[in-house]
């Protein structure tokens, strides 16, 4: 069978089945198999298919995305996104639109801390969506304030999604990884910081004035302990003292002590904390899990060697082939989560990627740089949703007001593709390239 013919098969059978809402990771190992029974024997198949499954998760790296969810979970439980909130309007008080502001700003902290982008959508909307409320402000755009900075944590370390590529991409350093997504990060909070000044200034949202010094100093001291959390987790991995997976450990362990610290965990929440962090790893790993049996059944049938000649074959530029993968991750993103899309897509577009002079730390910034955006998108944005649900107003609302986030984020993507330095700068003052 051509490979043209395979791959139509791969895609038609997995988007079929997507379309007739079969759950996204039973869609991955039903259209591989169906895909491979052209070229392999059903015994081939059986073996093969379950072997590299398995193969899939059998890494001492992925042990850090069930801990990272559980520190993620508890944090968000934990009293810790409050005093993040508070911490944050100390810097942004004084600008107009100061609660959305420090939506911002406590997206980006508590996606230092936690690595996750529903959990910060879902810790600070909660914390600070009802005060904006309060204070008059158009629900779609406290909503979309909310949803565009959320995706900060998949960037800012530490992160799920950089252990997940890191694995597929080769064993990329993951501590190299992290320093580099912290520029890109920072770039899509001040985006949105931006867009949120323009349109709360245009609408005269009020604002909340500078904090007294002696209530700086105790909301300071009360944020201190939540901050230290930054320093010693990426501290330790960067400085070799553990690996990414021990510093998830770690992370745990310190943000379950200043949970019961803060009286604000009982052993009735924890529990409930460790079963939605169980159900959530367990979705997860079995994506990865039967994301590597498609990318053994792609590679097999020779399918990311001929998509990468068919983009190859457009253009010559490589501005213009770079500025096709974005466009096809971003059309990616919308329909699929991020974890698949990284397993997926990551084997055929990283050696064109490379081809080009961009290096596996780069591309993957830029890799997770536009699942950021499909996380914010309908139809599967897992962040829109959150952010819908908590402040109970429909997609159709808060989309309009996003468009301006989409335009900027997107230039601010276009700015990491083609400026090497917003990434690899930090890891190369640092040595670890």
């Amino acid at each position: 069978m051509s490979i043209g013919l395979t791959t139509v098969i791969l895609f038609a059978v997995f988007g079929i089945l997507l379309f007739l809402s079969c759950p996204i990771s039973v869609s991955i190992v039903i259209a591989s198999i169906v895909t491979a029974v052209s070229s392999l024997s059903w015994d081939q198949i059986t073996f093969i298919t379950m072997q590299k499954m398995n193969s899939g998760v059998e890494s001492f790296s992925l042990l850090a995305i069930p801990l990272f969810i559980l520190a993620g979970n508890i944090m968000n439980n934990g009293g810790i996104a409050r005093r993040l909130v508070n911490f944050a309007k100390l810097f942004v008080g004084w600008i107009p639109g100061s609660l959305a502001q420090a939506n911002i700003v406590g997206n980006m902290l508590f996606g230092a801390l936690s690595g996750s982008s529903v959990a910060a959508a879902s810790a600070m909307g909660g914390c600070i969506y009802p005060i904006q409320k309060d204070e008059g402000y158009d629900p779609a755009f406290a909503t979309a304030v909310n949803i565009a900075s959320a995706p900060t944590g998949l960037l800012i370390p530490p992160t799920s999604a950089f252990i997940v590529y890191s694995t597929v991409a080769g064993g990329v350093s993951i501590s190299t990884l992290f320093m580099a997504g912290y520029i890109p990060g920072i770039l899509m909070g001040v985006g949105s910081m931006v867009v949120a000044f323009i349109y709360a200034k245009k609408h005269k949202y009020p604002v909340s004035g500078r904090t007294p010094m002696k209530e700086a100093v105790k909301v300071t001291l009360e944020a201190i302990p939540s901050l230290l959390l930054i320093i010693i987790v990426i501290g330790g991995i960067v400085g070799g003292i553990f690996t990414a997976t021990e510093g998830a450990g770690i992370c745990v362990l310190y943000c379950l002590i200043l949970s019961i610290c803060y009286k604000s965990l009982t052993v009735k929440s924890f529990m409930k904390i460790l079963v939605s962090s169980a159900c959530t790893s367990g979705i997860i790993l079995f994506l990865i899990s039967a994301s590597s049996a498609m990318s053994f059944v792609m590679a097999y049938s020779g399918i990311p060697a001929a998509i990468s000649e068919g983009i190859m074959s457009i253009s010559t530029n490589k501005y213009v082939i770079l500025l096709l993968m974005n466009i096809i991750l971003m059309v990616v993103g919308m329909f699929m989560d991020i974890t698949p899309a990284i397993l997926i897509f990551t084997p055929i577009f990283l050696p064109i990627a490379q081809s080009l002079g961009m290096t596996d730390i780069q591309f993957g910034v830029m890799l997770i740089f536009n699942m950021c955006l499909g996380n914010i998108t309908p139809p599967v944005g897992s962040v829109l949703f959150v952010g819908c649900g908590i402040s109970k107003i429909s997609i159709e609302q808060v989309t309009r007001t996003l468009l301006p986030y989409f335009a900027v984020l997107f230039l601010l993507l276009m700015a990491v593709t083609y400026i090497p330095a917003l990434s690899l700068g930090i890891p190369g003052l640092m040595g670890l390239i």
